[in-house]
């Protein structure tokens, strides 16, 4: 049962729904100079940076003054079509002992998108403690490649960052998959598809997440759902909502009412096969919200204290 709530949220077990105006496709800009140097290894970078964030992005934690830039950029894989890197928010106090780490994934269709979308999340998330980071993957616009080299990519990610823990200050048993629209799709492959890893890579380190938090995300990429042209009857292999067959890292999802790309009946029975498996899944729907959840314009967006707190809440409440 779903109950829409007025003004704010109504709780149904593990299923919410958020009351909020609705939202229109948009882009953001931020400029201005970084609060501290940008470190890439093995490259000099400007101390001046253009943040922007392209189409199927999300700004859930808006900030009032310009995003910080990262504390350092890595790459961390080669591919024939070029360097992907690591865009790393450290905490204040980076030499505590080993910390949680949460990776995010742009949005963009597997097509466009920039790290840069999710750099005020992690700004947030490092504030609080977390190492977080926003990754580079393959898309079509850049790279010329197909889905299936994205969640390659994310699963690339996740493994190079567990095996370079230790030098990242990272506890290897506490890395989080985020991500919105389909770096939403590509967060929950590296918890859920069986197959689709780079052969480059090193099986043996694991590429699966102790948790997922999902905005929008791309989930059916079946004959019904979205990326079905790009990835046709491969779908079987591809489709997170088609391979849950055990259990998932415990789950949270935000999907607005009006979302064009993905049907509300689409995430409840994400939950609800999810469940099923045994795995816990906290669906949070947003009232009137499309897709993205609200425009990027928006220096303090409705219910942007909530977005921001609810993800922090829910990954605290994990054993």
């Amino acid at each position: 049962m779903t109950t829409v709530a007025s003004p704010i949220i109504a709780n149904t077990s593990n299923h919410r729904t958020v009351g909020v105006p609705p939202a229109s496709l948009c882009q953001r800009s931020v400029g201005g100079s970084p609060a501290f140097p940008i470190q890439r290894a093995g490259r000099p970078r400007s101390s001046s940076l253009l943040l922007f964030c392209l189409l199927g992005g999300l700004h859930l934690f808006a900030q009032e003054y310009p995003t910080p830039p990262p504390t350092r950029i890595v790459p961390y894989k080669q591919t024939p079509q070029g360097e992907l890197a690591l865009h790393i928010f450290n905490p204040a106090n980076s030499e505590a002992s080993p910390r949680p780490a949460i990776v995010f994934f742009f949005g963009g269709g597997w097509a466009t998108g920039t790290a840069e979308q999710f750099y005020a999340e992690c700004a947030f998330l490092a504030s609080k403690g977390w190492v977080a980071i926003s990754a580079d993957y393959r898309i079509k616009s850049k790279h010329r490649t197909s889905p299936f080299e994205s969640v390659a990519d994310g699963k690339s990610a996740i493994r190079w960052i567990r095996s370079h823990a230790k030098e990242l200050n990272i506890d290897p048993n506490r890395i989080v998959a985020a991500g919105a629209s389909a770096g939403g799709q590509v967060a929950a492959a590296t918890a859920i598809l069986p197959g689709l890893d780079d052969p480059a890579d090193d099986l043996s380190v694991s590429c699966r997440p102790v948790a997922l938090v999902l905005f929008y995300p791309v989930i059916d990429n079946g004959p019904t759902g979205y990326g079905y042209k790009a990835v046709g009857e491969r779908y079987k292999e591809f489709s997170p909502l088609h391979n849950i067959a055990s259990p998932v890292p415990p789950t949270l999802v935000f999907l607005g009412t009006k979302d064009k790309f993905i049907p509300v009946a689409t995430a409840k029975e994400f939950q609800s096969r999810l469940q099923k498996v045994g795995t816990r899944c906290d669906l949070h729907l947003v009232e009137g919200a499309g897709h993205p959840i609200y425009s990027y314009k928006d220096v303090s967006p409705p219910h942007r204290d909530f977005l921001r707190s609810t993800p922090l809440q829910f990954l605290e409440s994990l054993p």
